[in-house]
């Protein structure tokens, strides 16, 4: 996600809630990577974080095209 989604953050309240769960997924799974070894639900919580920043992610790209294609350049 390029440039225009700080601008984005403040006129979407829901881009702006996407973006942060997906900081915060993004933190978590750094304190993952850094461990020697994970338990199996370190690991199953790491499949999941995975997942569903992926699908914030997505979410986040389709709501800043559809800005995209509203806001005349």
């Amino acid at each position: 996600m390029e440039t225009g989604n700080s601008e984005l953050n403040v006129s979407d309240p829901e881009f702006d809630r996407l973006h942060e769960e997906h900081r915060n997924h993004e933190a978590r799974l750094h304190e993952l990577a850094v461990k020697t070894r994970l338990s199996e639900d370190e690991e199953l919580e790491e499949k999941r974080l995975k997942k569903e920043k992926l699908l914030l992610k997505d979410r986040m790209e389709a709501i800043s095209r559809h800005h995209r294609e509203e806001v005349p350049s």
